[in-house]
């Protein structure tokens, strides 16, 4: 599948079963266990861009933050059918385009060599690589 093919669109006016489907797909059912909160979640974000094939959605990106400091990309999902066409690429390339000023641009994924790799082919680095350490909490 060409990167052609594909519309990419900012809104987060999104179909339910879709973005509960996309979610499924990715295993991260702990967001769609609460549908309504993932909705304010994206109607809430600072940035949402859709990836659609022939009206599809196949994949999606979410960031939250000031816009002028920091972004922290929250979210960011392919469909499985759709990953390794170029999508999840395109998707980091818009946000990073249109919030080039932005000094910080920060997420947290999975610890595998795949995820990393793909990460780091975007200019992303390992906050331990930079001497910084990232803390979180997470509730359950």
């Amino acid at each position: 599948m060409e990167d052609k093919n594909i519309a990419f669109e900012e809104t987060s006016d999104i179909n339910e079963e879709e973005l509960c489907a996309l979610y499924n797909d990715a295993g991260w059912t702990l967001y769609t266990n609460d549908i309504d909160r993932l909705k304010d979640a994206v109607a809430n974000s600072l940035q949402t861009i859709t990836a659609r094939s022939d009206g599809k959605l196949i994949g999606l990106i979410r960031c939250v933050g000031d816009g002028k400091t920091i972004i922290y990309i929250q979210d960011i999902l392919v469909l499985r059918d759709y990953k390794r066409c170029g999508i999840g690429t395109r998707l980091v390339d818009i946000v990073l385009k249109k919030y080039h000023d932005v000094r910080q641009i920060v997420l947290l994924t999975d610890d595998t060599e795949e995820v990393k790799e793909f990460y780091r082919s975007l200019g992303f680095s390992e906050a331990g690589n930079m001497k910084l350490v990232c803390f979180v909490k997470i509730r359950s």
